[in-house]
């Protein structure tokens, strides 16, 4: 995998208060990136960026945002623009080489008990987020090299199952935004990709409203429904995001890859 490719650049991240985001954020410091770590939390966005300013990235950039108000995606990019750009010592990108789209929350209602509210959260936060920081970042990654976008969407979006159905309703929808952007940007050279990770040992199943021992539980059940028998790890995913983002994928674009140990293309047995 090209990795070199990331030092100096400028990568945001959504979402980069903790689990894949957080994961991710350390990944790209790990190469030498800088980062503008997005997300509500800005004391938890605080410990990430020590981490990855520990991990070797060259400049960290907090801005906290709540994504789910769509002028907060827009001034999340300007930000970011405004801050590196501002240090950009002659660089040919405005502030901005690659998007990770990973903001995102999950409600845990079925059909029949999913509220009106709840539903609109999960498009806001989860897709409606992804389509204005696309539309925002668009004029500045056309300058750059790498020059791409990485959806973080789910297993949720490319097969069904029951339970939570705004959030796979939604992973869906997001799906198709990147195979749609994808499209549409791709006169521009810019690529747009999509991650689809399984079940991943983060915070999210807590987050939803589970408790500690129903979290144990379903991760206990993992095993089985993944071919691999096991969860997998944010760093897994991370490694992922990073390689589409990389020019070794620089002919790659409106995909959406699987990393869930074989679980979305095992039949039941």
């Amino acid at each position: 995998m090209a990795t070199a490719c990331f030092k100096g650049k400028v990568i945001l991240i959504t979402g980069a208060s903790s689990g894949i985001g957080a994961g991710t954020a350390k990944h790209f410091a790990a190469l030498g990136a800088k980062l503008a770590l997005i997300a509500r939390n800005e004391a938890k966005l605080n410990e990430i960026a020590a981490d990855c300013r520990a991990a070797g990235a060259e400049d960290v950039f907090v801005s906290p945002h709540d994504l789910g108000i769509a002028e907060e995606c827009v001034k999340a990019v300007e930000n970011t623009v405004s801050h590196f750009g501002a240090h950009a010592n002659n660089r040919s990108s405005l502030g901005l080489d690659v998007l990770v789209n990973n903001a995102g929350i999950m409600h845990t209602q079925t059909l029949a008990t999913l509220s009106a509210d709840d539903f609109d959260e999960a498009m806001r936060v989860n897709v409606l987020s992804a389509v204005k920081m696309i539309q925002a970042a668009s004029q500045h990654l056309e300058s750059s090299p790498l020059k791409n976008v990485v959806n973080v969407s789910s297993i949720a979006g490319l097969r069904a199952y029951p339970g939570a159905i705004a959030y796979k309703m939604s992973k869906a929808a997001m799906d198709q935004l990147t195979r749609c952007s994808a499209l549409e940007l791709a006169p521009k050279g810019i690529r747009v990709n999509s991650v689809n990770p399984g079940v991943i040992d983060t915070e999210l199943f807590e987050k939803s409203g589970m408790n500690s021992k129903g979290v144990k539980a379903y991760f206990e059940r993992s095993k089985k429904t993944h071919p691999l028998g096991r969860v997998g790890r944010v760093e897994e995913v991370a490694s992922c995001i990073a390689f589409l983002a990389s020019d070794g994928a620089s002919f790659v674009t409106g995909q959406t890859l699987a990393i869930d140990g074989g679980r979305s293309v095992q039949c039941p047995s």
